[in-house]
């Protein structure tokens, strides 16, 4: 993996500023990507520990690498963050200095056509960070009306929800809905022309249908948990988060 096709992170300074890092401290960078917070957690460790979690193998291939130029342990770990208390358990760490949460999908994901996730290019339903397990293909093609809509409304706050998905139902009934531009075509058919002449209407049902895909929140809900728990006294929690009304990334 290229260097300059690595996801650079978001509000670096202010993550590592507020994670407080200690040379001798335990981290966990739950959502670890191409390494790019976990780098600056590295740099300034010396006999502590940093562990690294990510469903995307690739990405933990790239991290793996870019990580193996510091010289504290750094220990990357194929998985969801909610396994978090278990992984930490085998490696003997009861109690951790600071924990990173960069929470949604990485540049670098949007940006490989072939995984998915964007509307901006055709490829196979996917979104899946993984590569496993449930898919876009399936949400889109299998779930029920009523289901896709709650999906739309609640992880997408897509008001048109109903419209996109009758249109979604009507197209699936002729042949299957495999790529990502079929979808968004059907989208845009259904929303009002005022809305496609403002901005692409596929974001939000995307992000959904993403959301969905991954349990991106179910996954949070665990996750924020087992950080807090595992947290000493003093320790530092750091969460990345979009904010969707401003269009600003929040830490």
């Amino acid at each position: 993996m290229e260097e300059k096709r690595l996801h650079i992170p978001v509000l670096f300074d202010e993550v590592i500023d507020g994670l407080d890092i200690k040379p001798d401290g335990v981290y966990v960078d739950c959502t670890l990507g191409f390494a790019g917070h976990s780098s600056g957690i590295a740099e300034r460790l010396t006999s502590g520990r940093l562990i690294g979690f990510d469903r995307d193998p690739a990405a933990c291939k790239a991290a793996k690498e870019r990580l193996s130029r510091y010289g504290c342990e750094c220990v990357v770990i194929n998985d969801r963050f909610s396994s978090f208390n278990d992984q930490l358990e085998k490696l003997g760490i009861e109690q951790t200095d600071g924990v990173l949460m960069d929470l949604g999908v990485s540049s670098y994901q949007l940006d490989t056509p072939e995984r998915g996730f964007s509307y901006h290019e055709d490829a196979p339903l996917d979104m899946r960070m993984s590569g496993e397990g449930l898919s876009a293909y399936d949400v889109v093609n299998e779930y029920p009306a009523e289901k896709l809509m709650q999906i739309l409304y609640d992880y997408g706050e897509e008001k048109f929800a109903r419209g996109i998905v009758e249109g979604i139902v009507r197209a699936r009934q002729e042949k299957p809905i495999a790529t990502t531009l079929e979808l968004a075509e059907i989208i845009k058919r259904n929303v009002p022309l005022k809305v496609r002449r403002e901005k692409n209407p596929c974001k939000k049902t995307f992000q959904a249908i993403r959301i969905e895909v991954n349990s991106e929140l179910a996954e949070l809900d665990k996750g924020l948990d087992m950080a807090f728990d595992s947290l000493k006294a003093g320790g530092r929690l750091a969460v990345i988060t979009f904010h969707s009304q401003s269009g600003e990334e929040q830490v």
